[in-house]
């Protein structure tokens, strides 16, 4: 085989793609899941004496996940540039797997007291320790075992993995939220999709087990040193780690504005009710998905990637504003609304195809996944995880609001910069 998997048999592609995929879906299968019903966990692991604050508890360990997801990167960065991106792979879905069976199986505060909500919080902190090292790493490995010509194609499969668990999550969580009756969902009935979520992980761990190693990474391994590639990631290549965190904190900040914040922005601002809203934002990630590969291919073939994304992303930035304004001006009005959503979302389309390949570019093999996995998980899943909290902050200190839009405009900007001293491999072979 070639070292940019050029000459693999179509077979041993597909089956890397599908290894790929398959541990994104259930990375954010359980996520939107946890997210969406967390208002019926809550007085299942809490004292029901106070409802408010066990449901603040149980975002509150939401949250813990996504900060435990830097210190994931981390490690399973440092070890996938020391032993493979294939065998950290096989690790990391394990660790998400397991955590997703540990939660439709364990015991409630009313059966064992407070070990109730201390086995919840470990399980979120495991949980949240894979989930930073799988994304990079199936990115990663997509990238370096795609042919020359196709690896923004092949690395958006980690992105199109990411949206379908999303969806699938959520489509989960209402099927039976809309089955059960609340007595019946809040007794029982909650469990069953994280249930069907470990057999989805068990299906994931099945694929990855026969994962074909990185040809990069076993020519690299022969003549590596013996050096830590996360120190290398902020000391030999500290300008790619900054850039990628710049970019990757930008784009996270628009994406979450978009994909996370947008619903609420409609029916806090009493333009849309939040049923609506969320229909259309769910409808627009449906859109997204076929997108995202479509927007690849243009990276692939035509438009060279780094270009390619700054001009959406600038492009999303100078439209941000006009589009918020148009919808508060209509008053909700369905037309502005379904515009704006399609407008953005297809715009993001191009950096959520074309990232994952623009990310694996900017490093060298001995840290690539170290300096990948790190700029990747500071950047989106810290700053772009805040977003929503720095927009409602925004428009109260500012009484205005469309200080969201504004926030976005500044964001796309910066990832243009960022961007602009980042340099184009898209079209040479990987280092």
């Amino acid at each position: 085989m070639a070292p940019d998997g050029s000459t693999a048999k179509p077979a041993e592609l597909r089956h890397r793609i599908m290894a790929g995929f398959i541990g994104n879906v259930v990375e954010w299968y359980d996520f939107a899941l946890y997210g969406y019903l967390a208002g019926v966990i809550a007085p299942v692991f809490f004292p029901s004496n106070d409802p408010t604050a066990g449901l603040i508890a149980t975002y509150g360990i939401f949250a813990a996940g996504f900060l435990m997801r830097p210190l994931g990167a981390a490690v399973f960065g440092w070890f996938g540039d020391r032993y493979g991106r294939a065998r950290t792979m096989q690790i990391s879905v394990v660790m998400m797997a397991m955590p997703t069976l540990f939660l439709g199986i364990l015991p409630t505060y009313a059966q064992v007291g407070v070990l109730a909500p201390a086995l919840l919080v470990l399980v979120r902190l495991l949980q949240g320790l894979s989930v930073g090292g799988e994304f990079s790493s199936s990115a990663t490995y997509l990238v370096e075992t795609a042919p020359l010509k196709k690896r923004g194609l092949t690395g958006s499969w980690a992105n199109i993995g990411s949206m379908s668990g999303s969806l699938l999550g959520v489509g989960a969580a209402a099927l039976v939220t809309n089955l059960f009756d609340a007595q019946t969902l809040a007794d029982w009935a909650w469990r069953l999709p994280f249930l069907g979520g470990a057999l989805l992980g068990t299906v994931a761990i099945l694929i990855r087990r026969n994962l074909h190693t990185s040809e990069h990474f076993q020519q690299h391994q022969e003549g590596r040193d013996d050096t830590s590639p996360l120190l290398e990631a902020f000391t030999t290549n500290r300008r790619e780690t900054l850039l990628a965190v710049a970019f990757a904190a930008s784009y996270g900040t628009c994406y979450y504005i978009a994909f996370v914040y947008l619903p609420e922005w409609l029916s806090g601002q009493g333009l849309m009710a939040r049923d609506a809203a969320l229909l259309i934002n769910t409808a627009m990630t449906v859109l997204v998905i076929p997108a995202m590969p479509l927007a690849a291919i243009v990276g692939d073939r035509w438009v060279p990637r780094r270009v390619w994304i700054a001009l959406a992303i600038g492009l999303l930035a100078l439209v941000a504003w006009p589009l918020h304004e148009w919808m508060l001006v209509s008053g909700g009005a369905l037309l502005p609304v379904v515009v704006a959503h399609a407008v953005t979302f297809l715009l993001l389309a191009v950096p959520l195809g074309s990232g994952p390949a623009l990310f694996a570019e900017m490093f060298p093999e001995r840290d690539r996944l170290s300096g990948y996995s790190v700029a990747f998980n500071i950047g989106l899943g810290i700053f772009g995880g805040l977003t929503p909290m720095i927009a409602t902050s925004l428009i109260a200190a500012t009484g205005m609001v469309t200080a969201p839009a504004l926030y976005m405009l500044v964001a796309g900007l910066i990832a243009v910069v960022a961007l602009v001293f980042t340099p184009d491999r898209s079209r040479a072979p990987l280092r």
